[in-house]
């Protein structure tokens, strides 16, 4: 959903006004964020440490289980001393977690033509600037009329078909006390969140028992006035798994744009679009050098062309079926020549 303030609106207003070289681009200055604080702050938690479609993994897979819970199947969870968490009996869900392995190309030759060939049955595909090939890689066709071999990352692997397949077996995203009351190993395995359950668990209870108060965080943010950015970025470095980045995402959630959060896709970009031989020690300095005369909106101007670049790779962010979200990594950034050499793939590193 698009934030809808007045406050949102001047921003928009002033960013397009120093932003007014790039009105060709998709992205004017509006930015999603999820109907609560809660489900924003979570998300940010989803995005450490890990690459593009485990994130979307993961968040699929805190949906699925919300369903689960809805509709009332037993679910593992421990008791709180606290009467405001609730606790219910013990037992193992319907659905069983995804697994993430690592695939072994003999074992998933075809997979996604196989795959592609019966949402086309089904009548739900309906992108066609994707090529799919026999091989676990899947084409994309470049400016020349060339299909460029896109990586399909190894570890992860989740599709999210349009229509009754998807809407039948996902919720809506889970609630602080829904996820207060689980057991922290059960819902890492569950949702394979790794050590992110125990984080998401720890800032679910607090909500409940009324620790932290996400309507005092959402109301020191209203007009997204600097005097009140240090107040509340205290506020969140309090919270356990909250560090820069994490921090710096909500807080952008949140309305506030003169920090751009920094990790390794960050780095990325400042590399191969704007040639920076950008390091940890650098990166402070070269995101100020380029996106300094936009201030206070230099999140608004990143992301403006980092939406640009993706959308000139993959095409329209709207056009592109849903199940191609996870193909939108690092490993798919790479220049031609770059994609033909051998290397280690990377990772979303950063200071959660």
């Amino acid at each position: 959903m698009l934030r809808l303030s007045e406050a949102e609106e001047k921003a928009v207003r002033e960013f397009r006004s120093v932003h007014v070289d790039h009105r060709d681009r998709s992205f004017g200055g509006r930015v999603f964020r999820s109907p609560t604080l809660f489900e924003d702050m979570v998300k940010c938690v989803l995005l450490c440490n890990c690459q593009w479609p485990r994130t979307l993994g993961m968040a699929q897979a805190l949906c699925e289980l919300q369903l689960e819970l809805q509709n009332g199947s037993p679910c593992a969870v421990v008791v709180s001393s606290n009467p405001k968490v609730e606790a219910s009996e013990g037992f193992v869900p319907k659905t069983p977690a995804a697994k993430e392995t690592r695939r072994k190309k003999a074992s998933t030759k075809g997979m996604l033509l196989k795959k592609k060939l019966e949402l086309e049955k089904d009548g739900i595909l309906q992108m066609d600037h994707v090529l799919v090939s026999s091989s676990n890689t899947t084409l994309l066709p470049t400016d020349n009329g060339d299909s460029k071999e896109l990586c399909s990352d190894d570890d992860s692997c989740h599709w999210f078909p349009n229509g009754k397949e998807y809407f039948s077996r996902t919720g809506n995203f889970p609630s602080p006390s829904e996820l207060a009351k689980l057991d922290e190993s059960f819902l890492a395995k569950r949702c394979r969140l790794g050590y992110r359950a125990s984080y998401i668990i720890e800032l679910a209870r607090a909500i409940v028992e009324g620790k932290i108060q996400l309507g005092q965080l959402e109301e020191l943010s209203n007009d997204a006035s600097l005097s009140c950015y240090k107040q509340l970025d205290d506020q969140l470095k309090q919270i356990k798994g909250f560090g820069p980045f994490t921090r710096a995402n909500v807080l952008m959630c949140l309305g506030y744009y003169h920090v751009i959060p920094t990790d390794s896709e960050t780095m990325r970009h400042l590399k191969q679009v704007h040639s920076r031989d950008t390091t940890t020690k650098t990166i402070e300095r070269d995101l100020e050098e380029i996106y300094g005369k936009y201030e206070p909106y230099q999140f608004l101007a990143f992301w403006s062309e980092i939406w640009d670049f993706y959308e000139k790779r993959f095409g329209k962010m709207n056009e592109m079926h849903s199940s191609d979200y996870k193909l939108i990594t690092a490993s798919n950034m790479r220049s031609t020549s770059d994609a033909t050499k051998k290397r280690k793939r990377p990772s979303r590193k950063c200071q959660c």
